[in-house]
């Protein structure tokens, strides 16, 4: 199933996060300027969590719509 096919099917957030974090992990690589990475580090070190956790749980929360409250 794709992300498009699971939000039209009418799934809850929960599903649509568990749809997301249940893969196999892959290598990304991401052009961003400095400043934003480097706030994105501080950002996420604030928040106790590395750059890629803080990035992941940004895209999920956003996917999922968890965001939209």
């Amino acid at each position: 199933m794709k992300y498009s096919e699971l939000v039209d099917s009418g799934a809850t957030p929960t599903e649509i996060q568990g749809f997301l974090t249940d893969s196999e992990s892959v290598s990304v690589t991401l052009r961003m300027p400095r400043s934003l990475r480097d706030s994105a580090k501080e950002a996420a070190s604030l928040s106790g969590m590395s750059l890629a956790s803080y990035v992941k749980m940004c895209l999920i929360d956003r996917l999922s719509g968890a965001d939209r409250k």
